[in-house]
């Protein structure tokens, strides 16, 4: 049996003892205002993803500019409004009413000339040699941007740009975790149009919990998992994180019981993309 499908049963394992907590393994993962630096709530938490927002003009008044082309995400809100009613006697009655409103924010990642507010305690977090050999070599022989030294709330790949960003290391909970998350952008990474092309570039902006979205986050999860087993990093943690994320979209795909076996096999292609990529990197730098 091989690593992959080692990884692959125990992933399945747990995934039939029942419902797994996934969470964002780093400081700041949360959607916030960057004004006032609170979180989102309610249904706001599901309509975001974890970093700072600010509406357009909120931007412009502090001389910050909204990258041409960004995506403004909606923000949705009550506000009571006073109304009057005739009760039954004819007498009149004020109420009041809560109206569903809302508005429209922006990634502070696609705003150009403010500078983030989030504030982190840095923790004593070490690179791993292994892992980091693995990710300079891969980034280095694409050519993908990449700044380890980044301070985010988000983890994402940006197919437009050929760009990954994660927290930094400092911001998670352990190395492990670190490079687990940055690995998923990786496996995300090979999808390019350049290289196992299992998306076009104008299509990956496809909605958030739809088929083709929770698809390609079952491939990064896995390959994620994978590549952590050929670093010799996993742990517990790392597997039953990498576990719960997995469940949630396969709920997505409406437990689709394929899913994860069409995922592990597109995952090991990238897996592998990587590996030999990072591999031909290292002797051509000899």
């Amino acid at each position: 049996m091989t690593v992959k499908e080692i990884v692959t049963n125990e992933i399945i394992k747990k995934l039939e003892k029942g419902t797994i907590p996934w969470h964002k393994p780093w400081q700041g993962g949360e959607a916030v205002n960057y004004v006032t630096q609170k979180p989102y709530s309610g249904i706001n938490r599901l309509l975001l993803d974890g970093g700072e927002y600010i509406t357009f003009k909120q931007a412009t008044e502090r001389g910050g500019k909204v990258k041409k082309g960004a995506k403004a995400k909606t923000v949705v809100f009550y506000k009571d409004y006073e109304i009057t009613d005739i009760d039954a006697d004819g007498n009149e009655e004020k109420k009041i009413v809560p109206v569903l409103r809302y508005y429209k924010v922006f990634s502070l990642t696609d705003v150009e000339g403010l500078e983030s507010k989030l504030e982190i305690t840095e923790r004593p977090i070490f690179t791993i040699d292994r892992c980091e050999n693995l990710v300079n070599s891969y980034i280095g022989y694409h050519g993908i941007e990449f700044d380890p030294g980044t301070v985010s709330r988000r983890a994402y790949y940006r197919p437009c740009e050929d760009k990954i960003v994660v927290p930094n290391i400092k911001q998670h909970d352990s190395a492990e975790e670190y490079y687990s998350t940055l690995f998923h952008e990786m496996v995300h990474s090979t999808g390019h149009p350049t290289r196992l092309c299992r998306f076009k570039i104008n299509d990956t902006e496809a909605a958030f919990g739809s088929e083709t979205y929770s698809r390609e986050e079952l491939v990064a999860e896995i390959g994620s998992a994978f590549l952590i087993e050929e670093c010799g990093i996993s742990s517990a943690e790392t597997l039953n994180n990498s576990a719960g994320y997995i469940q949630s979209w396969i709920k997505a795909l409406r437990d689709d019981s394929n899913a994860i076996l069409y995922a592990a096999a597109k995952a090991e292609k990238a897996v592998e993309l990587i590996k030999s990529a990072a591999a031909a990197f290292t002797v051509a730098a000899v």
